[in-house]
């Protein structure tokens, strides 16, 4: 079993891999990863910090983080939020100084609006094998607002640096989303395949024992039923359906509820356990906030 070596503070990160001290206790750029003894093969690595990393290119490393792994590909973007684990397969081995990595203390953004909004950011939520894939304009567009970071970093901190830092990062977040947009479009074929094997899923799930015994399945157990994160799914099906995830699984149990209200006796309550729920007030109030109508109020019309 792997030993989990926690990173608390980018100073730690420096003195793992034997940096010079950090110019900001906060956040820092590494051009190339140095060696380092410490033996990655037995070790997983979780954080407190938010971390992007481009990697360029690189000699037989495999990493992993959630249930996938993943072989670095030249211009592959990673997001990885805190307290999530990561491993790898190999010591890092950078071939030159392309890539590029961020990581930064969720205390640089606390106070400002991006640390409001980061959690809109659902691909720090992905797995490993849902990397953004970069074209090169789009490296250079992200490597430009990375280097205006840098220069932050490398000069006098003032009064202006740190919101300057942050325009720049969530610049970064913002041109990731769009690009990721684009990656969902240019797999059309493959995203619409997902979309009806989720329809799929959710009709057996809804038409068998599952629901009564289990409740209404989670998005992340949807996701995992397609082997992907659910924030991957739920943001494919959004690009692909105007829908998320979560609007696809309540869409299934409201026509399930509308079939037992007026197909059955059975009162609210029983409705309400066959479908799932723990109290019978909770979906008295979905379908409530779905339909327009209470559950009796729905009966009585039809």
């Amino acid at each position: 079993m792997r030993d989990i070596f926690r990173i608390k503070s980018i100073s730690e990160v420096h003195q793992l891999f034997g940096l010079e001290k950090p110019t900001h206790p906060l956040i820092t750029i590494i051009r190339k990863w140095p060696q380092t003894d410490l033996d990655f093969a037995n070790v997983k690595l979780t954080s407190e910090l938010y971390l992007l990393s481009m990697k360029g290119k690189m000699k037989g490393t495999t990493f992993q983080y959630g249930k996938n792994s993943y072989d670095f590909d030249d211009g592959t973007l990673v997001f990885i939020a805190p307290n999530q684990v990561a491993s790898f397969a190999d010591p890092i081995e950078e071939l030159d100084d392309s890539g590029w990595t961020i990581l930064f203390h969720p205390d640089l953004i606390r106070k400002s609006e991006l640390g409001k909004t980061i959690k809109n950011y659902s691909f720090f939520n992905y797995e490993a094998n849902e990397s953004l894939h970069l074209s090169d304009k789009e490296k250079q567009s992200l490597f430009e607002l990375v280097k205006k970071i840098d220069l932050e970093l490398n000069q006098n901190i003032d009064k202006h640096s740190q919101n300057i830092i942050i325009q720049n990062l969530e610049s970064i977040l913002k041109y990731s989303n769009r690009y990721y947009d684009r990656q969902f479009y240019t797999r059309t074929n493959l995203s619409k395949d997902f979309v009806s094997k989720f329809e799929h899923y959710l009709q057996n799930y809804f038409s068998s024992s599952d629901l009564s015994e289990m409740g209404m399945p989670s998005i992340n157990q949807c996701g995992e039923a397609m082997n992907m994160s659910g924030s991957y799914l739920s943001d494919l099906l959004k690009l692909e359906t105007g829908s998320s995830a979560k609007d696809h699984i309540h869409s299934y149990l409201i026509e399930k509820a509308k079939t037992n209200l007026l197909n059955s006796n059975s009162s609210i309550s029983e409705i309400a356990f066959g479908l799932g729920f723990e109290y019978p007030q909770h979906f008295s109030k979905l379908f409530k906030g779905k339909v327009g109508f209470s559950p009796s109020e729905y009966r009585n019309l039809n």
